[in-house]
């Protein structure tokens, strides 16, 4: 079968750049964009501007939870590409184990180009976005720099990923700017 159903997968730490990137992305591409924290939110019955703000693990971020999230998330996408449309998801991916996960799914539905791009810039920029975020009603993550911290501990690098299937992207550039250069990137694959 060939290879015409896309399944994009935007990872990294918190305040990385994901959501934005990933949702530019999947504006410009057409895509259907399912991100975590709202899908999070959602399974927990929250408006997906609700404060879930707790301690790392905690509440709708407990382990199991989180499981409940990723695989909302699955089943989604598989719904999606079942009827031949690509999808992009946005969530931080911080397992190997988690990736494989993506991975083994989209060997389970078949003929699915999978890519995932790892999001990544500057701890400066990181705390930058947080602070601003923080001041911001409307934001749907609830990250935070402790967060952030526990997180960049527990995250396992992407070195499982073969070259084909994984992009590294530095995100302080305009997102219109990262969009095209990813665009320009996935079109030479």
């Amino acid at each position: 079968m060939p290879e015409t159903r896309q399944l994009f997968v935007f990872f990294g730490l918190i305040a990385t750049g994901k959501s934005v990137l990933a949702e530019a992305w999947a504006r410009k591409r057409g895509t259907a964009y399912y991100n975590s924290d709202r899908v999070r939110k959602e399974l927990a019955g929250l408006a997906p501007t609700a404060n879930g703000k707790t301690a790392w693990s905690q509440g709708i971020y407990t382990k199991e939870f989180s499981r409940r999230t990723y695989d909302a998330l699955l089943e989604r996408a598989g719904r999606d590409l079942a009827k031949g449309l690509p999808v992009t998801l946005d969530a931080s991916y911080h397992s190997r184990a988690e990736r494989e996960r993506v991975r083994e799914f989209a060997r389970h539905v078949g003929g699915v180009r999978l890519l995932f791009v790892h999001c990544t810039c500057p701890e400066q920029e990181v705390r930058r976005r947080l602070e601003e975020r923080a001041r911001d009603p409307l934001a749907v993550s609830d990250g935070r720099w402790e967060i952030y911290c526990q997180q960049r501990q527990s995250f396992e690098a992407p070195d499982e990923l073969a070259e084909d299937e994984l992009l590294t992207l530095e995100t302080t550039a305009p997102v219109e700017r990262l969009v095209e250069r990813l665009a320009a990137q996935v079109d030479s694959l």
